[in-house]
Parts: C-alpha cells; sequence; structure tokens
C-alpha cells in the first residue's frame, strides 16, 4: 500500500511521533530504530481488522518526541493484532 492510501485508509499520521501514536493506538512498539503499529480499522462484520505499519526516524531524536515518518503499512488485513505486529517486525528494512 502506497504511503498516501495509508494515510488516507487508516487515517495515519505523517509526520509524527510515537508519543502521538501511543496516545492513538494502543500497540506501539519501538523496534530499534523503527517505531511499528499494529491498528484497527474495521473492515466489515466477521472480516479481518488488523493493519500493521512502520515508522522511521527522521532525525536523529530518537526519544518518544523525536519526529517519525510513515515507511509502509500493509495491504492485508489481519485476524489480529500480533500477526499485524508480526507483519510489521518483518517489513522494517523495506
Amino acid at each position: 500500500m502506497t504511503i498516501n492510501d495509508a494515510m488516507r485508509t487508516y487515517r495515519l499520521p505523517n509526520p509524527t511521533t510515537a508519543e502521538d501514536l501511543e496516545c492513538r493506538w494502543s500497540k506501539v512498539l519501538d523496534f530499534g530504530d523503527k517505531v511499528l503499529l499494529a491498528g484497527y480499522y474495521y473492515n466489515g462484520k466477521n472480516k479481518p481488522c488488523y493493519f500493521g505499519a512502520v515508522y522511521e526516524h527522521l532525525d536523529d531524536d530518537l526519544s518518544c518526541e523525536g519526529t517519525i515518518g510513515l515507511r509502509s503499512a500493509s495491504e492485508v488485513a489481519f485476524e489480529d493484532d500480533g500477526h499485524a505486529m508480526a507483519w510489521a517486525m518483518a517489513h522494517t528494512e523495506d
């Protein structure tokens, strides 16, 4: 999924901070120099509704207040947040 599509579909902020993501979504993980997100997006009754996203730091501030930018987001909807986070972990190098 393109970054613009992910921002529009999942309403992902770009750029943002890890602190802002943690206030809006409950599944945010610092993973090396990346920030990973497993989010929920309603796709319809009985359909997979979780997605994964990878953010990267845009400056040298690696704290929760440093600026991060969206790097990638999954097109695939997952059954749970664990699979969405696994997708994000696997796509940190894309």
